[in-house]
C-alpha cells in the first residue's frame, strides 16, 4: 500500500509543478485536464501526511519514554503514544478506502427514468412518491432538476418519468437506487382497509458525454406527433413531441414536456445516450460478474431493493438488512443515512475482496 501512495505523492508533486509551468497556463484545456488531476489526489495526499505526522508522533513519544524515569512526564509521554497509535490505525483504514478503485462515473451527472411497476394506479402513485423524494433530494444537494419526459396519469400518478440531475458526485449518491422498489399500504380506493402491494423500478443511468457514443443518423428512426396529458387529451395542437428509435438496438425514447420540438430532440438524444451508453458498460461488466455479484449497489433491476411499508412507518433496504422508521422523512428526500449506509457497505465488501486477493 506504501509503495502505492508514495508514488501517488511523487505523481502529485509532479502535477503541482507542472501547473507552475507557461506550457500548461496557457493552454486551457491541458490546464483543465491537469488541474482536474492534481485535485482528485489531494484528498488522499493530505490524508497521507496526516499518516506520517502520526507516525513521526509515535516514533518521538517511544524514543522519549526510553530511559525516562519521571512518572509525571512519563504518564504524559505514554497518552501521546497511544493517541499517536489510534491516529496511526484510524488513518491506515481511511487510506485503504481512499486507494480503492474509483467508479469513473462517480463525478458524473445522472438520468433517472421512474416507471409504476405492479399495481396499477396504485404502482403510478409510488412512482410519483419517488420523483418527489428524488427531487427534494437533489434540490437540498443544490443540484439542478430537469424533467426531460413524463407521463402523468389522472388521479396524479406517474407511468413513467424521465429527470437528469446535474451536480457534482450525483451519480456516486444516486447509483444505488437501481432496482425495484416496493410499496406496502392501503390504497385511498380501498374501502375494506386491505394493504395493497405495489412496486416501481428505478434506472439510473450516467449521463454519456458526446465523445463516448458514435451514434450513426441512418441509424435513428425520428417521429413527431401531438403531446398529450392524461387522459389523452391534446395540450398541443403542432407536432412537437419526438419519439426516436434506435434501430440496431430497438431502444425507443420520447419527449414531449417541451413545446419546441426541437427541445423535445435534443432531450430525448440526451436520454437515448445514456441508455445506449448503460447497455455498453452492461457488456463489459459482463467479465467482472462475479466480482460484482459480492458487491452491493449493483443496480440489477430484476432485484427488490427497498420496501416502504406505511403501516408501520418503516423503510428497509433488503441489500445490507437495513431498517429505518423514519418513512416520512425519507420520502421528503432525507435519503442521506440509506445511501450513506449502502457506500459503507459497498466499500466494505471491495476491501474484502481486494485483501483475500492479496
Amino acid at each position: 500500500m506504501f509503495d502505492k501512495l508514495e508514488a501517488l505523492v511523487d505523481k502529485y508533486n509532479e502535477l503541482s509543478e507542472r501547473l507552475m509551468q507557461p506550457d500548461t497556463v496557457n493552454n486551457p484545456s491541458i490546464y483543465r485536464d491537469t488541474m482536474k488531476e492534481y485535485s482528485s489526489l489531494t484528498p488522499l495526499v493530505d490524508k497521507y501526511k496526516e499518516y506520517v505526522s502520526a507516525k513521526n508522533a509515535l516514533a518521538e513519544a517511544e524514543e522519549l519514554m526510553q530511559g525516562e524515569t519521571d512518572k509525571e512526564f512519563r504518564e504524559m509521554i505514554e497518552e501521546q503514544y497511544l493517541e499517536a497509535k489510534s491516529d496511526i490505525a484510524r488513518l491506515s483504514e481511511e487510506l485503504k478506502i481512499m486507494l480503492l478503485p474509483k467508479d469513473p462515473n462517480d463525478s458524473r451527472n445522472v438520468i433517472i427514468e421512474i416507471r409504476g411497476g405492479a399495481g396499477g394506479e396504485e404502482a403510478a402513485l409510488f412512482a410519483n412518491s419517488l420523483f418527489r423524494m428524488y427531487t427534494m433530494y437533489g434540490e437540498s444537494k443544490r443540484w439542478k432538476i430537469e424533467v426531460l419526459n413524463i407521463n402523468r396519469t389522472e388521479l396524479g400518478g406517474v407511468k413513467e418519468v424521465q429527470f437528469s440531475v446535474e451536480g457534482e458526485g450525483a451519480y456516486s449518491r444516486f447509483k444505488y437506487e437501481s432496482g425495484v422498489h416496493r410499496v406496502q399500504r392501503v390504497p385511498e380506493t380501498e374501502s375494506q382497509g386491505r394493504i395493497q402491494t405495489s412496486t416501481a423500478t428505478v434506472a439510473v443511468l450516467p449521463e454519456a458525454e458526446e465523445v463516448e457514443l458514435n451514434i450513426d443518423e441512418k441509424e435513428l428512426k425520428i417521429d413527431v406527433f401531438r403531446a398529450s396529458g392524461a387522459g389523452g387529451q391534446h395540450i398541443n395542437k403542432t407536432e412537437s413531441a419526438v419519439r426516436i428509435t434506435h434501430l440496431p438496438t430497438g431502444v425507443v425514447v420520447e419527449c414531449q414536456d417541451e413545446r419546441s420540438q426541437q427541445k423535445n430532440r435534443e432531450r430525448a438524444m440526451k436520454v437515448l445516450c445514456s441508455r445506449l451508453l448503460d447497455m455498453k458498460q452492461a457488456e463489459q461488466d459482463k467479465a467482472y460478474a462475479s466480482e460484482r455479484r459480492s458487491q452491493i449497489g449493483t443496480g440489477d433491476r430484476s432485484e427488490r431493493i427497498r420496501t416502504y411499508n406505511f403501516p408501520e412507518g418503516r423503510v428497509s433496504d433488503h441489500r445490507i438488512g437495513l431498517t429505518l422508521y423514519k418513512l416520512d422523512s425519507i420520502l421528503n428526500g432525507n435519503i442521506d443515512e440509506v445511501i450513506d449506509a449502502l457506500a459503507t457497505a459497498d466499500q466494505a465488501a471491495k476491501l474484502a475482496a481486494q485483501e483475500s486477493a492479496v
